[in-house]
Formats: structure tokens, C-alpha cells, sequence
């Protein structure tokens, strides 16, 4: 649904509960400012994939007034903090650990089966193009291919391997795969038929091979390639937004030396600046008016806006949110309530001043007896 002629979408990144938190957020003032039904694409990875999914899995009930959900906290938001008030990754990861033929991403899939989405398919997600319904994108990473892995309600596509517009996956098992860092819950197996893809993707020295290759693909974390779900945004719709509580980089005094830390913090250090070039990049782009549209992270500084009447200001709380593990474990209801005020007030000034959209003023910020100052 074009806003004066443009399209719109938002890229939720990774970062465990804390970017499911801090990204509903950003879609609760997306939705109170009329810009929600109003999507035409969203993009997801990891933690971001959590609540990509719920709005997928519940698009249908939405209540939609120009653009906003009246029933936006019970539909989405309620089920959310009940979901990132319990713990998914110890047990998940012991079972997995314990059990010789089922891994920690096939009981972190079951969790999301129980508690989230049930056996809903990819296909069962309202159609875009129809009625207003955006695109949904879960980004996992495969492994075989090196490539982004996109799963869509349309089709699932790679790079290398092609399309497939006929294989049946199910949304909590897209998730799963978006949300599977490695080494924990990785990898999360997907089968499909080698007979549903088509030769759209860069074959390559994969030819001799591809039909293994299609018949089982290996996934891991999205975030392994892009932690901020930008590759099938940005260039695709005209106003890009990025919701991005993606970790910081953490300096480690005392690095220890066996094998297995070193491998962790090269991946880390891979990771880290995949990711920043890529910020680096997306920012100066909209600089220079080469794309249209607005970055807000967690550790970003609301000052910086210079947005009039904005929700918040900088504090050591606000600070404290970046710090915030990437786990998918349990967070209080105190620290629930400050990221999802903390997305809340950088999506309303970022729309207003850097993604210059006219939207109506914010009554306040979701829980207003929760202090950021």
C-alpha cells in the first residue's frame, strides 16, 4: 500500500529477545502513526524473526483503521511479552544436547510450534499484493551455499540453488532456522523436492550437484550473512526503515587460548564487521539521498535526531538496554516494558526526521509508568 505513491518497508534485525522486544517497539509506533497496514515489505532475521512472525501469524486479525491496529497490544504485543518472560534457550539446548536423534533446533522449533504458531505453513500467510498484505522474508543463512537463505509466503530462494514456489515449510520451522545460532541450534534441516526449483539462481560449479544440494539444505542464524535483513529491503521499496538492537561489539581483555574461544571470537569478528559496513553503508546512502528512509539501533543517541517533542531522552538506563544479553531468555517485565518504549521513541523520531514522514503525534509511549530517565 503506497504512502503518496511510495512503498514502504522495515527490516527487524537479530539480537536475540532484547530485538524482538526492542522491535515491537517500533512496530507499535509504526501502527499508532498509521504506517503499519500501510507495509508493503518486512524483513526479518533471528530475533527480529520472532516478531516477524507473530505479525505474520496474526496479520489476518488485525484490526486496521487508516493504517493502525486497534487491537495492536492484544494481538501482537501481549503475546510477545508473555513469550520473552520464558526461557527457550537452556532447555531447548540441553535436550538437544541430551537426546541422540533430535537436535536443540528441532526442540526450539517445538517451542515455537506450542507457544507461538502452531502448525501454520509459510503459505498460509495472507498473500501479498492482496488486500494490502505485505511480503514477509525470514532469513536464515545456508550453509552449503555460503548464501542468504529467504523464506518467503510465496517461495524460499537461494542465490546458488534457484527458487522453489511449490515446497510446504512451516513458519515455525523459518524461524527456527532465522533464529538458529550457531553452534547451539544449528543446523535446522529443511527437505524439499529437487522437482520444485527452477534454475533462477547462479548455478555455477553447483550444476553437477544442485538436486542434492535443493533436496537438503542445511540453515543456520540469518545473522551469519545479514544481521540487519537489508539485502531483500533496501533498493526493493522506496522508504527503507531498519529496527536494528543487533549486539555491540565487545572488547575481551582476557582472550582465552584453546581452540574453540578462538573460533568463537573470529566468527564474532567476522560477524561484526559484515555488519558495520553494512550500516556504514545503508547510513551513507540516506545521507546522501541515494535511498529514502531511516536507521534506529538500541545504542542509538535520541539527541541526535534533534526531533522536536521527542519521547525520551539519552540516560544511563537507555545505555544499560545495549547491554542487554542476546539470548533468548527470560527478561523481566520492567526491562520488557524500557526496550519496548526505548524502540518506540527511536522509531518516532527517526520517522520524522530522518525518514521525513508526517504522522500523527505519539499519545505517549506504550507503558508510561515505565521511566527511561
Amino acid at each position: 500500500m503506497a504512502i503518496n505513491g511510495n512503498t514502504l518497508g522495515i527490516a527487524l534485525s537479530g539480537g536475540g529477545f532484547r530485538a524482538t522486544l526492542f522491535g515491537l517497539g517500533s512496530l507499535w509506533r509504526l501502527s499508532d502513526a498509521g504506517l503499519l497496514g500501510k507495509l508493503d515489505r518486512v524483513t526479518s532475521v533471528s530475533g527480529g524473526s520472532i516478531l516477524a512472525g507473530v505479525l505474520a501469524h496474526r496479520w489476518q486479525s488485525l484490526q486496521f483503521v487508516d493504517g493502525r491496529a486497534s487491537n495492536f497490544q492484544a494481538a501482537i504485543a501481549a503475546p510477545l511479552q508473555k513469550f520473552c518472560s520464558e526461557t527457550a534457550d537452556i532447555e531447548a539446548g540441553l535436550l538437544g544436547w541430551i537426546t541422540p536423534f533430535k537436535s536443540a533446533g528441532d526442540y526450539l522449533c517445538s517451542h515455537y510450534e506450542d507457544a507461538l504458531f502452531g502448525q501454520s505453513m509459510l503459505r498460509d500467510i495472507p498473500a501479498a499484493k492482496t488486500d494490502g498484505n505485505p511480503t514477509f522474508i525470514f532469513y536464515a543463512t545456508n550453509m552449503q551455499t555460503g548464501r542468504s537463505f529467504r523464506l518467503r509466503q510465496d517461495y524460499i530462494a537461494d542465490y546458488k540453488l534457484g527458487i522453489s514456489r511449490n515446497s510446504a515449510v512451516k513458519l515455525a520451522t523459518a524461524v527456527t532456522a532465522s533464529s538458529a545460532f550457531p553452534p547451539l541450534f544449528s543446523p535446522v534441516i529443511v527437505k524439499t523436492s529437487a522437482s520444485d526449483w527452477t534454475n533462477e539462481g547462479d548455478l555455477g560449479d553447483l550444476a553437477d550437484n544442485v538436486d542434492a544440494l535443493r533436496e537438503k539444505i542445511v540453515l543456520a542464524d540469518g545473522g551469519i550473512y545479514d544481521n540487519m535483513g537489508l539485502e531483500s529491503l533496501v533498493g526493493k521499496v522506496d522508504i527503507a526503515l531498519v529496527s536494528d538492537a543487533g549486539a555491540p561489539f565487545a572488547i575481551e581483555q582476557k582472550q582465552r587460548g584453546d581452540y574453540f574461544s578462538q573460533l568463537s571470537r573470529v566468527r564474532d569478528i567476522l560477524i561484526d564487521q559484515t555488519r558495520a559496513l553494512r550500516k556504514r553503508n545503508l547510513v551513507d546512502d540516506f545521507i546522501a539521498k541515494r535511498e529514502r528512509g531511516a536507521y534506529w539501533g538500541i545504542g542509538t543517541k535520541i539527541a541526535d535526531f534533534n526531533a522536536a517533542q521527542a519521547l525520551a531522552t539519552d540516560s544511563p538506563t537507555t545505555d544499560a538496554l545495549e547491554n542487554e544479553p542476546t539470548r533468548l531468555a527470560s527478561i523481566d517485565a520492567t526491562r520488557q516494558a524500557e526496550l519496548i518504549n526505548w524502540g518506540y521513541a527511536l522509531a518516532d523520531a527517526a520517522l520524522r526526521v530522518r525518514a521525513e514522514l508526517v504522522i500523527p503525534p505519539s499519545a505517549g509511549l506504550p507503558f508510561p509508568n515505565t521511566r527511561l530517565s
